[in-house]
């Protein structure tokens, strides 16, 4: 349906509803038809601000929308509501600068100083009714309430003084008796677009019967935090307020600050309905069975989850219920550098029409992507609807996972390219969520850096880790699920001396376990970590399955692994305060 414009004697409202919807209203097909004549006569994208009277909408669905933004304080006279992505193209190329229309069809879009996540920035509103619950610290840093009403009250004054303002309903989850009702309020038609991809787009049923959002992010990342105000360290903030259920964004105009902020939202309200949140990616095989993939990045998380022979449910963010597993977003925000239609078909074809592109470079002329080019950032991104890939699972929700993955890529390159985890040590390892940098990545780094985040996500968290590692540990019990630890670094030797496993054998390991091959196989025990390690793989060199044996020096390399296991260690002490006895009884030993 055309946008619906109110009469020019009252202030200029545009609510840009779906397609597929229909006002609540009772107007005939007639009176329809001449409104559309009035809007594309009077062209929706004048926002002239009138003196007249106050706005008297036409139909209830505009009333409820007026009365919801102006319970909180917003008065602004255009409003774009779940807009189209043609529609919200047009305003984007049409007031954004740095917007533009690629090769393939996609929305280049500008992210302007931040191309990437402000984690030191964000802070959570320490209020009385759920500061007992917060793992409070370096992720989760506490806010006065004081201070995020000053936060609020500049986003809003400031969203106030735009000519238009982006209001999208979408979903969060894809299984309806969990799902979270999402409003975002925006600036900017790109931000409005990215979460069109981003969150799970309502049908016109739902969106009818949409009601009052769970939770509402205010977007005025245009507008910079007063740095003067307590709690701020720069003029960036990203502020949750859990028992407002708001979220604020100030001076950063990166996108996956509202994705990420989502996710941190679901990573609190789901444990507290029983509901385990996970930084994953899920994939289904024919049969129905369900896995799950956690890694932090470069260990081969999206990669190795791209399965052609198993349909994919999402690639980032999932919940666990007891129902099964379903994904969080109704999209995929995925990296571009580097991109190649070879190696990623599936994400390289998945850049056109209504897919945002951000931060990218691209020929002048032609207008066809450079993502080689870092000359903005390396974190180059595009967000598209899940849709866009062709083997995604629609409804995005499958059956309780058979197996868990923990990948990681070691770099100092002592661990097995695949182990047999037991409950103890799936908790204690999905606690670490380790991984390691290489020498080359950043200035200044010479020898593998080991790296640590808790549940592999742990910016995203706001429980103590123990919290879902105790769900996940439960879940698998019941559910009788595979769990697995498979290290996609480096065999032979630490980085520079040894060779990165080979991603054939990678994907050969996995197959291993998702067609039963690796139930019974036989295992030896894998020194101070107590891990079990099969002896044989398909497709797989039997000499790289017990890493001491690619060493030239096997000194060396115990010498190596002690150091592993000491980084391991003085990384869990941050945990031991609530960890399990199972738990800590897990933890690598010197031998």
């Amino acid at each position: 349906m055309p946008p619906v414009t109110m009469p020019a004697t009252a202030p200029n409202v545009v609510v840009n509803k779906r397609r597929d919807s229909s006002p609540r209203c009772s107007e005939s097909n007639e009176e329809r038809s001449a409104k559309r004549s009035v809007v594309d006569s009077l062209r929706p994208h004048d926002t002239t601000k009138h003196s007249q009277a106050p706005l008297q909408p036409s139909t209830d669905f505009e009333a409820d929308i007026c009365n919801n933004l102006s319970a909180t304080g917003l008065k602004s006279h255009s409003v774009v509501y779940n807009g189209s992505p043609a529609y919200l193209y047009e305003e984007a190329l049409r007031n954004e600068k740095g917007t533009h229309i690629t090769s393939t069809g996609a929305l280049a879009a500008y992210s302007g100083a931040k191309t990437g996540r402000s984690p030191s920035d964000k802070r959570i509103t320490d209020e009385y009714t759920t500061n007992a619950d917060v793992w409070w610290g370096p992720v989760n840093i506490a806010l006065a309430e004081s201070s995020f009403f000053i936060n609020r009250e500049r986003a809003i004054d400031y969203l106030n003084m735009r000519d238009r303002l982006y209001v999208f309903d979408g979903f969060a989850g894809w299984d309806p008796k969990y799902r979270m009702k999402v409003r975002v309020i925006c600036a900017r038609a790109y931000h409005a677009l990215f979460m069109n991809n981003m969150l799970i787009r309502p049908t016109a049923e739902e969106l009818e019967n949409y009601g009052e959002p769970e939770f509402t992010i205010y977007n005025a990342g245009e507008f910079p935090a007063n740095r003067f105000t307590s709690g701020m360290t720069s003029a960036t903030s990203v502020s949750i307020n859990f028992q407002r259920r708001e979220m604020v964004i100030l001076g950063t105009e990166y996108a996956g600050e509202m994705k990420k902020g989502v996710f941190t939202v679901m990573h609190y309200y789901m444990p507290k309905r029983g509901v385990l949140s996970l930084h994953s990616s899920a994939n289904e095989g024919p049969a129905g069975d369900v896995s799950l993939f956690f890694g932090l990045s470069g260990t081969g998380k999206t990669s190795l989850s791209a399965d052609p022979a198993r349909n994919l449910i999402g690639d980032d963010e999932h919940c666990w219920s007891d129902d099964g597993v379903f994904n969080i977003e109704g999209g995929c925000y995925a990296k571009v550098i580097n991109l190649d239609a070879e190696r990623e078909p599936d994400i390289y074809n998945a850049i056109r029409y209504g897919t945002v592109v951000e931060n990218v470079i691209f020929d002048s002329h032609t207008h066809a992507i450079d993502f080689d080019d870092v000359s903005i950032t390396e974190n180059t991104r595009a967000a598209y609807p899940i849709s866009y890939i062709s083997n995604a699972k629609l409804p995005c929700v499958g059956g309780h996972p058979k197996n868990i993955i923990l990948l990681t890529c070691d770099a100092f390159g002592v661990l097995p390219p695949v182990s047999r985890l037991s409950k103890a040590q799936l908790m204690y390892h999905f606690i670490s969520g380790y991984t390691a940098k290489v020498a080359g990545t950043e200035m200044g780094i010479t020898e593998p850096v080991a790296t640590f985040s808790a549940c592999f996500g742990a910016p995203f968290l706001v429980w103590h880790p123990q919290k879902y590692a105790s769900m996940l540990a439960e879940k698998v019990e019941t559910h009788d699920a595979r769990c697995w630890l498979i290290n996609t670094g480096w065999t032979g030797g630490k980085h520079g001396v040894g060779s990165r496993i080979s991603i054939k054998y990678s994907r050969a390991i996995i197959d291993a376990i998702h067609n039963g091959e690796l139930d019974g196989a036989a295992f030896e025990r894998f020194q101070c970590f107590g891990l079990d390690i099969p002896t044989a793989v398909s497709g797989v060199p039997s000499e790289l399955l017990n890493p001491k044996t690619t060493w030239a020096s096997p000194d060396e390399y115990d010498a190596t692994l002690h150091k592993l296991v000491h980084l391991f260690n003085d990384n869990f002490k941050t945990f031991e305060d609530e960890a399990v006895e199972a738990v800590l009884a897990a933890a690598p030993r010197v031998e």
